[in-house]
């Protein structure tokens, strides 16, 4: 997913360039700035996500992840919050009013809720997995229980 999702907002980024490079006016109008800005954070936010998303698929054996279910919520988020982060600020950038974006952007909040607590969910496995874990029968397995 993160490698389609890296060639859709790779794409978006070309769409946008295009539309700078023709002075296409719905785009570049001074009376347009905030879907100029809204499609860029979309492109922005987008291609890092899809890097995000990438880093996870890479990352997932390294950990030890103890609970499948913890791991298939980190990875459910992390898809929600690609989508739905550049997906409001894009939304946010059509239809929109003199000087605000349209009701879409309201999408960035949730989708940044859900990013934050995916990356959290990931720190919290990765701490964990750093942490020795005392095997049964180990010599130090019993000091440590003392403690």
């Amino acid at each position: 997913m993160g490698w389609l999702l890296l060639l859709l907002f790779l794409s978006l980024g070309a769409v946008l360039e295009t539309l700078h490079g023709f002075k296409v006016g719905f785009y570049l109008d001074p009376a347009h700035r905030v879907r100029r800005e809204m499609w860029t954070l979309a492109h922005a936010h987008g291609t890092l996500l899809a890097l995000v998303q990438i880093a996870f698929a890479c990352g997932v054996q390294r950990f030890a992840w103890r609970s499948p279910g913890r791991l298939r919520l980190a990875s459910f988020l992390l898809l929600d919050a690609a989508v739905l982060l550049p997906g409001g600020f894009f939304l946010g950038g059509i239809g929109h009013a003199e000087g605000d974006p349209s009701y879409g952007v309201l999408l960035v909040p949730v989708g940044a809720t859900l990013l934050l607590v995916a990356v959290a969910l990931i720190v919290l496995e990765a701490w964990r997995s750093s942490r020795p874990t005392p095997e049964a029968g180990h010599p130090s397995a019993s000091k440590e229980s003392k403690r």
